[in-house]
């Protein structure tokens, strides 16, 4: 009966078990679908993956900075022949001209005719120019009357051509740059196809391409996403490329030799002309367009793009993960828990994401990390309420049977256990009984028959307790009281002698005033043993005494049913154990029920 108890618990427990795992999975599979705390994500995938390294020494940055701005005025107010002089200049030895030129200025609008024929021209005769376009997107998409999005699904609205002349003598790229919902630029667009097939590659995109052409290679794309967009690493922070003011390449100052095969970028380089963003690398430091292009091409180059792990399959690894975590964690204690999780913590997070990041992947930093801090968190609160409640437990049922400091002791001790099954334990063992009881009862009322009784009962309780013994059991007028368990107790057979006494006297007082109060009055008789027992909790998982059982508490009960009223008999274990610190009087060996042989026994007359 008891193992079919104890299967029937196991099932259920286990069922439990793995009805939370499979909660805990479901909810953070959802949490990984619905990309829970992307925001938060993003930037500590950041912190972890975009590391500054040796960005290329042929990379380089003609700036329009401040001092070309003060050095020819507005931009909006240069006439072309000054770019037409800065590509021959660039040009004019081609043993050591760039490979490529990107202008991330678009030159949309018509000036000077002169100035404008002649950067075309010049352009034209280098064959090594790109120049910058921009669309214009849409906030919604439109769709055509087969319901599909008209144009393509990038919404374009629009496009901003350089004029025809200079669209006629260079490559074309588009500048717009991606900013991400946090405002931090982590990705970037390779091509964009229009529903004729016709692709328009990016600044980036189209100057890797010419760069790549002029070497003899092809371009190899990086693994796209469905909007033909991909993520990219930076190799630097602010001014890691080369930079030379526009003044200082116009004027001379800067040798044009410098630039022999690299590729070299034109583009603003002054706050007033507002194209800077936040990069990725640097969280709170701005970087300028031109510098944005450049780290997108060098990515290109050295292959430094990364994809997002798709979401499903993202969420349905962090679902197994957390199910696993929580199946391996949940029964474990505090130290090894807590060492589980900040190794598993490391793991799913910074240690995954560093070495996903390195194969091109880009995971979910912060989610898996929380769900696993949170069973654990939730695994020591439970595990701290299941030991109160079980603490509890134990104090609930014991404070029936010793005295108050020592369920004190009992709910302090952590390796105490309420459980089935008993330990051998040297004890001592009284039983008391009071005389004369059933007969005074006969003739009282129920009421005064339950008073007597509760105060008789009061006071063996109350001298169990005062000397540390612990009280077993009451058997209707009978009290059963051990020493020495649950917990050791120092001088225990002495105790339980002064026990006896005590009671005996308390009951001489009780005796007394029934006496006045009813014209009768009764006595205990009292039976001390000491010896081995097995202690422990007998019964069931829901039902459970703590008691003693063996030869040591049934001679101890034998000796109480042989006492008469007022007496103490006592073993002659008990004697030598006390018998410095008592007077006796020697009865002699008595037969006791169920013993074959009789034992000797003592009556107590004095405690010293």
């Amino acid at each position: 009966m008891r193992k079919e108890h104890e299967n029937l618990v196991e099932k259920k427990q286990k069922l439990r078990t793995a009805l939370i795992a499979l909660l805990i999975a479901a909810v953070t599979g959802l949490l990984g679908f619905a990309r829970a705390g992307y925001s938060i994500d993003v930037m500590v995938s950041d912190a972890l993956c975009q590391r500054a390294s040796v960005a290329s020494k042929n990379i380089y940055i003609i700036a329009i900075d401040d001092e070309t701005l003060a050095q020819y005025g507005s931009i909006t107010s240069w006439s072309r022949q000054l770019s037409a002089d800065l590509v021959r200049i660039l040009n004019k030895d081609a043993q050591t001209k760039p490979a490529v030129i990107a202008f991330d200025v678009i030159f949309s609008e018509k000036g000077d005719e002169k100035g404008d024929a002649a950067f075309a021209e010049a352009c034209r005769e280098a064959g090594n120019v790109v120049t910058a376009m921009s669309y214009r997107f849409k906030e919604q998409p439109e769709y055509g009357e087969n319901g599909r999005v008209t144009f393509n699904k990038y919404h374009v609205d629009g496009v901003i051509m350089p004029y025809e002349a200079l669209r006629e003598a260079t490559k074309q790229g588009y500048a717009n740059t991606l900013v991400g919902t946090d405002g931090y630029v982590r990705r970037a667009m390779a091509y964009i196809d229009d529903e004729e097939g016709q692709r328009s590659y990016s600044l980036a995109s189209q100057t890797y391409k010419t760069y790549q052409e002029g070497r003899g290679a092809s371009a190899e794309w990086p693994k796209v996403d469905e909007n033909n967009q991909y993520l990219f690493s930076y190799s630097g922070k602010t001014g890691c490329y080369s930079t030379i003011s526009m003044t200082d390449v116009m004027d001379g100052t800067v040798n044009p030799a410098v630039f022999a095969d690299g590729i070299v970028f034109v583009g603003a380089y002054a706050a007033g002309m507002q194209d800077s963003y936040m990069p990725a690398i640097s969280h709170g430091t701005q970087m300028y367009g031109v510098e944005i292009q450049a780290n997108i091409v060098e990515a290109l180059l050295e292959k430094k793009t990364q994809q997002q792990m798709p979401t499903g399959i993202f969420a349905v690894l962090a679902a197994a993960l957390a199910a696993v975590f929580y199946l391996a964690i949940r029964r474990m204690k505090i130290i090894p828990a807590t060492i589980l999780m900040l190794a598993a913590v490391a793991a799913v997070g910074p240690a995954f994401a560093m070495l996903m990041y390195t194969r091109g992947i880009v995971t979910p930093v912060i989610l898996l990390p929380v769900v696993f801090f949170v069973i654990y968190a939730v695994h020591l609160i439970y595990g701290y309420v299941q030991e109160i409640m079980r603490r509890q437990k134990v104090v609930n049922v014991f404070k029936q049977y010793v005295a108050p400091q020592v369920v004190d002791k009992i709910s302090k001790d952590k390796d105490f256990e309420l459980v089935l099954g008993g330990e051998n334990r040297h004890i001592a063992c009284l039983f008391v009984d009071i005389r004369g009881f059933t007969t005074m009862s006969e003739s009282l009322k129920p009421e005064e028959v339950v008073e007597i009784l509760n105060e008789y009962l009061s006071l063996t309780t109350s001298s169990i307790f005062q000397n540390g013994g612990t009280l077993d059991k009451f058997v209707g007028d009978a009290t059963m009281a051990v020493f020495n368990a649950p917990f050791d107790l120092e001088d225990y057979i002495y105790k339980a002698v002064c026990t006896a006494r005590d009671m005996k006297a308390g009951a001489d007082a009780i005796a007394e005033k029934f006496e006045q109060r009813f014209g009768k009055s009764v006595g205990f008789g009292i039976g001390v043993n000491c010896g081995n027992a097995v202690v422990g909790n007998i019964g069931c998982d829901f039902r459970m005494d703590y008691t003693a059982i063996g030869d040591t508490v049934n001679t101890a009960a034998r000796l109480e049913s042989n006492a008469k009223r007022g007496q103490i008999l006592i073993s002659g274990e008990v004697y030598e154990a006390v018998k410095d610190r008592v007077e006796v009087t020697p009865i002699g060996e008595i037969p006791l029920k169920g013993k074959s042989q009789g034992v000797f026994v003592y009556q107590l007359d004095e405690v010293k």
